[in-house]
């Protein structure tokens, strides 16, 4: 097969599944090890001999690192190639996870998690730029659908996951187990995945280094609002975080090809669209956290119930999700991701208006409707991003949409931990007014994607 034909239709099959396979391996990993050990840190903190407030970094250390790292390994990967730095970044997650099961200390277990995160952003930031490759044009929807479907599968099922492992094994096996997993995705995806044309550009090395610090520091100020007793530290911080931002700003603004995707940003339908993902991830932070405080606290279910009740939710996302794909493919995204973040915020608000005593039947149903608006948004927004995007801009792209799901994630928890300090006996409820208002919001920035682009702006695609 010919570059040529590699970049403008796609893989032809079988290449195409052998190459999204070692795609969906290597995004299950990156996805599932945010949450796979929470339900272990308590047990973590026992063995190595150290307080909740220092294990926590087990999980802040890898989530921080993929943050502001994104941005950086996507624009090397525009100079390298998304193959290389998929492949390199599955290798640096497969070694980190050897090195986290085998840490015989806290230090050791974080900085072994600092590495692991570099490597899942190494996946994560070129994940939908390289099914831009593997897909065709007309089938691009269909591809970022099933990549949808993976996403919020590995997100759902990773305290599953820990709690089945958890009860035959010791803690360092749910990093061990993904020894044999990423071993298999490099072999497949070393053969399989597709090449990029490649940029002539220098790497901007003081460019990343000052992206990767004022996007960590954003992240850390968002996050200190959750976490500290009193905001003095992280409303400096957060201050901080400001003027790195805007000396970032003023520094990428005048290259041609920069580090953050301030360009991409200026093409309306991508524009928008990362707008509309920021605030829809964030409505699903706030919904996650504050439902199953909703369905115990004021509800009065018991947990394994709670357990339930949050199920439809992923399940109608996994459902919904491949038809999304398809339908964006077909449809504006505009039309598509208005339609379901309304979905999302009448599904919310139904949850709000519950009598005091629901059925298990009510609570589902309403669930179930959120993930289906959900879903139904998800994979033609992540489309609309990407396409919208010059093909050599791809790698950026895809880092956009992931740091979008991010940072939104980690506001709408910063949100509530913030509401349950303020109102710590109707948080929850209060959570899920701010979801259907943040929901709204993002239905209100989808719509105006349904205005046709303007000559201008169809050229800057």
């Amino acid at each position: 097969m010919t570059a040529s034909a590699t970049h403008s239709d796609g893989l032809p099959a079988p290449r195409r599944y052998w190459a999204m396979t070692a795609v969906a391996i290597a995004v299950t990993m990156a996805v599932m090890d945010g949450t796979l050990i929470n339900l272990a840190l308590p047990t973590i903190a026992r063995d190595l001999a150290v307080s909740p407030s220092v294990v926590v970094w087990v999980v802040s250390a890898y989530q921080l690192t993929i943050a502001l790292s994104l941005f950086p390994l996507s624009a090397l990967g525009e100079k390298i190639g998304y193959r290389r730095v998929y492949c390199g970044g599955l290798i640096l997650f497969t070694i980190a996870s050897a090195a986290c099961a085998m840490a015989a200390s806290a230090p050791a277990l974080i900085t072994a998690r600092i590495l692991q995160g570099l490597g899942a952003s190494g996946i994560m930031c070129v994940n939908i730029a390289l099914i831009r490759f593997i897909y065709p044009k007309q089938s691009l929807g269909r591809g970022i659908g099933y990549n949808t479907l993976i996403v919020a599968l590995s997100a759902t099922a990773g305290p599953s996951v820990a709690a089945a492992l958890l009860s035959v094994a010791a803690w360092p096996w749910l990093f061990a187990v993904n020894l044999p997993l990423g071993i298999a995705a490099l072999a497949v995806g070393a053969w399989a995945l597709p090449t990029n044309p490649l940029s002539s550009r220098r790497f901007d090395g003081t460019g990343a280094l000052l992206t990767a610090v004022a996007i960590g520091t954003l992240v850390l100020a968002i996050d200190g609002f959750g976490r500290s007793q009193t905001w003095t530290a992280p409303a400096s911080l957060f201050a901080l975080s400001l003027l790195l931002l805007v000396w970032l700003y003023r520094d990428q603004r005048a290259k041609p090809h920069p580090v953050i995707p301030i360009d991409l940003l200026k093409v309306r339908l991508v524009g928008l669209s990362s707008a509309t993902a920021l605030a829809s991830y964030v409505v699903q932070s706030l919904c996650y956290i504050a439902l199953p405080f909703y369905f115990h606290g004021a509800l009065g279910f018991g947990l394994v119930a709670v357990g339930v009740l949050m199920t439809p939710w992923p399940l109608a996302i996994a459902f919904v999700s491949p038809l999304a794909g398809r339908l964006s493919d077909r449809f504006p995204p505009g039309i598509l991701g208005t339609i379901g973040l309304v979905l999302l915020a009448l599904g919310i608000a139904s949850l709000v208006l519950l009598p005091a005593d629901p059925s298990v039947l009510n609570i589902l149903w309403r669930m179930g409707v959120c993930g289906l608006g959900f879903g139904l948004f998800q994979a033609p927004n992540s489309r609309a991003i990407v396409s919208g995007s010059p093909i050599h801009r791809s790698g950026a792209a895809s880092a956009l949409q992931s740091a979008a799901r991010l940072i939104g994630q980690t506001i709408g928890a910063a949100l509530v931990a913030s509401l349950f300090a303020l109102f710590p006996q109707s948080a929850a409820t209060a959570c899920l007014q701010l979801a259907v208002v943040f929901a709204l919001v993002a239905a209100l920035t989808s719509s105006l994607r349904m205005r046709p682009a303007t000559p201008d702006e169809a050229a800057q695609r």
